[in-house]
């Protein structure tokens, strides 16, 4: 970046452009494998006409950019790039109307899941995309992410019903509508959503929400073997029982949360976490449902509690899974896989993974949103050992590969990054082509994030 187009970003930002190495280092990567790549500078605008104005400028001289958020993403999404600049969504972090009456809000990009829902909490509705880490709106949108209650709430792709997106031309698009429902022209929304910061930046997003149930219920039960554990979760699914979340801890994943957030009472085995929404009358009766079926496929007693900071200290456990599995080892990384399948086709899947991990001889527990069909690897390594990475990535092909066998996809909300690409070519030969037309008739000049998702 010369010095003319570093006066021209002042004159937008003043301030609010950075080059210093530790700010520079701060917006390099997110909580992926990847070795950091320092940007030429870090700008920080705080409207969406500010963001237009710098890509007006990046789309002239050519400059990368890589948009970043709370640096949450697991494939690469943000990894910075030498040449180009990082934009910071920071300071654009404003909750700008909420519609309760007709379960709807719109938020500014960098606005958190965490900080919407306790703006939301005495209004009578809330927004239930959890994907564990307190991830930006925005980057929620940009990955298609989805998490702990997609089994009943659904993904991201079913929550954001408009958008105000940034083109890499400058020029600024809404997309959508407050509408329930809409028949008018492409879906212009959800190509944004999942394009990972490829095709604009998305500044402004209006979200669907829910009204907060009248009452919750969380519970847990232990199996002798993981097979039984997502057996259980296939008949609930078959069976059409309605839970708000279930989640499945493997018994080494269990040992380690144990030990990580000081839960008691506790059993080291494969263990499936409920979370039930509704009518007190309703949970109780579908706690007895799903007692019934866990006990018929071997399971101990579902064990359930009303009590908020029970609740909570289950569910923060089970977000911490990534922390859990990285303090096993200092200075150690996480690789994090995500193998989505058919539900009929779960217990494959896993077994599969199961039996590679020891194959391979891999530190590595598994955790998912079964309810859904998809789970993670989370595997702990030494990035300072090659032959670790290539023993991992061998692994890593191997389960995509058994996903995609299985009907399944590569990635079940993490996207494709860096990381995926590979994956992308063999998942969607037949439309990759199509994404790449996309891609350079909205960004002939391949400024926005290039790289990630597929090369050009």
């Amino acid at each position: 970046m010369n010095d003319e187009v570093f006066r021209l970003f002042e004159d937008i930002l003043g301030k609010r452009i950075s080059v210093a190495e530790v700010v520079r280092s701060n917006y390099s990567k997110g909580e992926d494998v990847f070795d950091p790549i320092l940007p030429s500078a870090v700008l920080f605008p705080d409207s969406t006409e500010e963001v237009s104005s710098i890509l007006k400028i990046c789309n002239k001289y050519k400059i990368p950019v890589v948009p970043f958020g709370a640096g949450t993403s697991l494939e690469g999404q943000v990894v910075g790039i030498e040449n180009g600049i990082s934009i910071s969504m920071e300071n654009m972090n404003q909750i700008l109307s909420v519609n309760p009456n007709d379960f709807d809000c719109k938020v500014q990009a960098y606005v958190t899941r965490l900080k919407l829902n306790e703006y939301l909490k005495d209004q009578g509705v809330f927004f239930p995309i959890d994907p564990g880490a307190d991830a930006t709106i925005g980057g929620m949108c940009s990955t298609s992410a989805s998490g702990t209650m997609a089994v009943k709430y659904g993904t991201m792709k079913t929550s954001v019903i408009g958008l105000k997106v940034v083109l890499p031309n400058g020029e600024i698009v809404s997309t959508g509508s407050r509408a329930k429902k809409t028949s008018a022209g492409y879906n212009l929304t959800n190509l944004f959503i999942g394009s990972e910061g490829t095709l604009g930046i998305i500044t402004e997003i209006d979200l669907r929400l829910h009204p907060i149930p009248e009452n919750i219920l969380s519970g847990l039960c232990h199996f002798n073997n993981l097979e039984d554990a997502v057996n259980t979760v296939k008949e609930l699914v078959q069976l059409g029982i309605q839970v708000a979340r279930v989640e499945l801890l493997n018994k080494d994943q269990m040992e380690i949360s144990i030990n990580f957030s000081k839960l008691e009472n506790l059993k080291i085995k494969p263990t499936l976490f409920f979370e039930f929404h509704g009518s007190e009358t309703n949970n109780l009766d579908t706690v007895k449902l799903v007692s019934e079926i866990c006990k018929n496929n071997s399971g101990e007693d579902l064990l359930y509690s009303s009590d908020l900071k029970k609740r909570n200290e289950l569910w923060k456990a089970r977000h911490d899974v990534y922390w859990s599995v990285k303090s096993l080892k200092p200075n150690a990384r996480v690789y994090a896989t995500d193998a989505c399948v058919p539900i009929t086709n779960l217990v494959e899947c896993i077994k599969f993974a199961e039996d590679e991990i020891r194959n391979y001889g891999l530190k590595a527990p598994i955790v998912g949103h079964v309810g859904d069909g998809n789970f993670h690897v989370t595997i702990l390594y030494d990035p300072e050992n090659k032959d670790d990475l290539v023993k991992i990535r061998d692994f890593s092909d191997k389960l995509v590969e058994k996903s995609l066998e299985l009907g399944g996809t590569s990635t079940g909300e993490h996207g494709i990054g860096l990381n995926k690409k590979k994956y992308l070519e063999n998942e969607h030969k037949s439309g990759l082509f199509l994404m790449k037309t996309l891609k350079k008739a909205i960004d002939p000049n391949n400024i926005m994030n290039p790289g990630k998702i597929f090369d050009l």
